[in-house]
């Protein structure tokens, strides 16, 4: 039989190691909350985004429509902002020489 010095030690580990357990489950868990309460969010952000663009597009046709053309680089002033993210370079060239 062990001594009492060691079974103090095991017993130890032992309530350590359970401690131990609980605490990384609880983060563990607390992760995979946020993880899909994150996802939940996004999901919701994506419907209310399409929601918004659909009730554009059904109550203010010309609108969606204006802006699906600049979208597409058709209502695009290239004169005036040649550092956006539409700007087309070769196009620019094409117009500049054009004139």
């Amino acid at each position: 039989m062990a001594s009492s010095g060691v079974n103090v030690l095991r017993w130890s580990a032992l309530g350590l190691g359970v401690f131990y357990g609980v605490y990384h489950q609880a983060s563990i868990s607390a992760r995979d909350r946020m993880a899909s309460a994150k996802a939940e969010y996004d999901t919701k952000a994506k419907l209310i985004a399409e929601a918004k663009a659909e009730y554009n597009r059904k109550n203010n046709p010309q609108a969606a429509k204006a802006a699906d053309s600049k979208s597409a680089g058709k209502g695009f002033d290239m004169m005036a902002n040649t550092s956006g993210p539409d700007f087309d370079l070769e196009s620019f060239l094409h117009l500049k020489d054009g004139q």
